[in-house]
């Protein structure tokens, strides 16, 4: 009995094909750190009451003030949610080239300062004290601003370019303004930032402007800005009608979507 025993248990130990050693592979002579002695190692302790934490990004655990989180879920929303035609032609912008342009163009027509309005103001009443004739001066041409007067000038067919903000709030304010003018045949675009728009008029922020006179010596490049906008907004007007926006999936969302039909595709190659 106990020499069966024996045979069992040398029979337990081997198992399987014995491994070839590896061969001796040459080692590299390891070159020695100089360590100077004058500087003595003191490594940190990062535990609980030890030393002070290394600074790191936290941004991820802020509390956000409410308004800087009500525009960041804002954005996803619309990136989730289908977006209308009507909202979504805001999100597709003039190109940055043309814009500078036009911005270029709107700076020669900025309404006169309230300071330049005085002067001139003061000047007209000097010359009726001396007995002159009071002769009103000629209005300049300037760039006309506010959703009312602008909606009025494309009624009337007397605006030759209509610029609009794409990030007016609440958007109804301007949504009706690209469908008027391509019925009234005036040529708009929509630009971003209405805080851009608001400089050229002197004021914070405005919803739109309307050019409605240039100077001689500007037509051609109005002209020329007129062109590149009516391909890009008016002429696409039953694209833009049919192009809805948002709708895409979050990163989850998308995974879990994918999954089952990942699950389907084989479920159907079980079948066949």
């Amino acid at each position: 009995d106990s020499l069966l025993q024996e045979k069992m248990v040398q029979k337990k130990g081997k198992k399987g094909k014995k491994v070839a050693a590896a061969p001796l592979a040459v080692k590299k002579p390891e070159a020695k750190r100089v360590v100077n002695p004058l500087f003595e190692k003191r490594p940190r302790n990062f535990g609980i009451g030890q030393d002070i934490q290394p600074q790191r990004d936290l941004s991820r655990f802020v509390k956000w003030p409410k308004y800087i989180r009500l525009q960041r879920q804002k954005v996803v929303l619309q990136t989730r949610l289908k977006v209308p035609p009507a909202v979504n032609q805001f999100y597709s912008t003039l190109d940055r080239q043309t814009a500078t342009q036009l911005f270029k163009l709107m700076d020669k027509y900025r309404p006169e300062t309230k300071q330049a309005k005085k002067e001139r103001l003061r000047e007209r009443a000097a010359a009726r004290a001396e007995g002159k004739e009071d002769a009103p001066t000629k209005r300049a041409p300037v760039v006309r601003h506010g959703v009312n007067d602008v909606t009025t000038l494309v009624e009337k067919k007397k605006a030759q370019l209509v610029v609009i903000a794409n990030d007016v709030d609440p958007v109804e304010m301007v949504m009706f303004l690209p469908a008027l003018c391509r019925k009234m045949g005036v040529p708009y675009c929509i630009v971003k930032n209405k805080s851009r728009l608001g400089r050229v008029c002197r004021r914070k922020t405005t919803s739109c402007l309307a050019i409605t006179q240039v100077e001689s010596n500007d037509r051609s490049s109005l002209n020329k800005l007129v062109e590149s906008v009516k391909t890009n907004f008016n002429e696409r007007g039953d694209e833009i009608k049919r192009h809805w926006g948002g709708g895409s999936l979050g990163g989850k969302s998308a995974a879990k979507v994918a999954k089952v039909e990942k699950a389907k595709a084989k479920e159907m190659a079980m079948k066949v």
